[in-house]
């Protein structure tokens, strides 16, 4: 099927939104505000960020609000343009918890490691939930998967490992992330004032201690395993529903705002000392301090509005790219995303040009590649068919026992829908991933 003028736009805000949506939570962890103690501190509120994440996420239940009374109005035109094959069952809406528990406590874990590493590497070892994904889905969902999906997972984790080499070796051993650097060093002509460069975040250039950023890539890492139980509670039994995707996102993200709002009350008494509470008091989590420190801000508000906002616009291009198109060709515009993020954060200094980072997203590239037997292969088998040989498709579904899997056929067994996509795309069973 040849695309059509909203598949372009599609994939355009699926492109800007998703790039927009990293760079904002980045950009918020690098700015510093008044704190509620009257000093100027850092911006390191994870769990008020992830919190903002999920009510960017319970936009989407209005958006599909608005899309059912406009489908009831203009039956023939109905809006957004996701047409669902078959209408919902009945369901309660708390099997909506247990994936909403999973994508809150991994959104604050990675979050957590976003403070402490770089945007583009944060992006990257999101594409681990493919290792585990495969995993669950064979171990809990019956799966087999062919060779090419452990060949894929053999070179995601080598692309993995090199990118997590890049970053301690561009760390450099610094024991000091904020001490500026020589104008001529990091390739600007001109220094602005130190009050400016605060105020956007842009001091330094982006050398980390590599402690910090090996701690932060091994919480992102880690954080994949609770990705991936959500999505494999997501295709197990929540899709057997036929939930219209914007309504599931609009409920995880009720539940999953609701929970950890309530969460941050006790968050604000749990004191865990200096090293790792980063607000005036060291507690676990500061909102009043966070909010105070929006307030002083505004630019530091603008970067946190943006991830409310453009998480909710990316989780509509995600899932209409997924409903209109397929679920590979978002996994491939979410590969994208990831090469505008690295290419934004060198190009303001949020970190250095590595040509060792760029082989390393070319293997977890490849590696997705070979996983969704897209490009690779397929091109693959071109060749061999234009030279006399024949090599045969895989089923889109890449499920071998088919016959077991029979009501799925329809929808090549994809979920529609789930929070935020990760750099690895789909999940095993087709589903986008958020």
């Amino acid at each position: 099927m040849g695309w059509k003028m909203q598949h372009y736009v599609l994939a355009g805000m699926m492109i800007i939104f998703g790039t927009f949506n990293t760079l904002s939570v980045k950009w918020a962890d690098k700015m510093e505000s008044k704190a509620s103690d009257g000093t100027i501190q850092p911006f390191n509120h994870p769990f008020l960020q992830a919190c903002g994440m999920f009510l960017g996420e319970m936009l989407c239940m209005i958006a599909f609000w608005v899309s059912k009374f406009m489908a009831k109005r203009r039956p023939q035109q109905p809006f957004p343009p996701i047409d669902d094959s078959a209408a919902p069952l009945k369901f309660n809406p708390f099997i909506f918890l247990p994936p909403a528990l999973c994508d809150m406590t991994a959104t604050s874990i990675q979050y957590i490691g976003l403070t402490l590493t770089y945007a583009s590497s944060f992006q990257m070892f999101r594409g681990a939930v493919i290792i585990f994904t495969g995993i669950f889905s064979q171990i809990f969902l019956g799966r087999k998967m062919q060779w090419y999906k452990w060949m894929g997972i053999f070179l995601v984790i080598s692309g993995l490992v090199t990118v997590g080499v890049n970053d301690v070796i561009s760390s450099g051993g610094s024991k000091n992330t904020t001490e500026p650097t020589d104008n001529l060093e990091d390739g600007r002509f001109w220094t602005p004032p130190e009050s400016v460069l605060r105020m956007y975040g842009a001091e330094g250039n982006g050398t980390k201690s590599d402690t910090d950023i090996i701690l932060g890539d091994a919480l992102i890492f880690c954080s994949q395993i609770i990705v991936a139980t959500q999505m494999v509670l997501e295709e197990k039994f929540i899709s057997k529903y036929n939930v219209p995707a914007l309504q599931a996102v609009g409920w995880e993200g009720t539940f999953g705002f609701t929970t950890l709002a309530i969460l941050l009350i006790p968050f604000s008494f749990i004191y865990v000392g200096p090293k790792f509470g980063n607000n005036p008091r060291h507690m676990l989590e500061d909102p009043y301090d966070g909010i105070v420190q929006l307030s002083n801000n505004p630019y530091l508000a603008l970067a946190f509005c943006g991830t409310i906002i453009s998480i909710a616009f990316f989780n509509f291009a995600g899932i209409s790219v997924t409903k209109e198109l397929s679920a590979t060709t978002r996994m491939v515009l979410d590969s994208i995303r990831t090469i505008s993020i690295w290419m934004f954060s060198i190009a303001v200094g949020w970190q250095t040009f590595s040509p060792l980072q760029l082989l390393g997203f070319a293997i977890l590239l490849s590696g997705m590649c070979f996983y969704n037997d897209i490009l690779i292969l397929p091109g693959i088998r071109k060749i061999a068919r234009k030279c006399g040989y024949c090599i045969p498709d895989v089923p889109y579904n890449n499920v071998e026992n088919e016959d077991e899997e029979g009501e799925n056929e329809e929808s090549h067994g994809e979920p529609v829908f789930s929070p935020r996509a990760s750099v690895g795309g789909p999940h095993p069973g087709g589903a986008g991933y958020q």
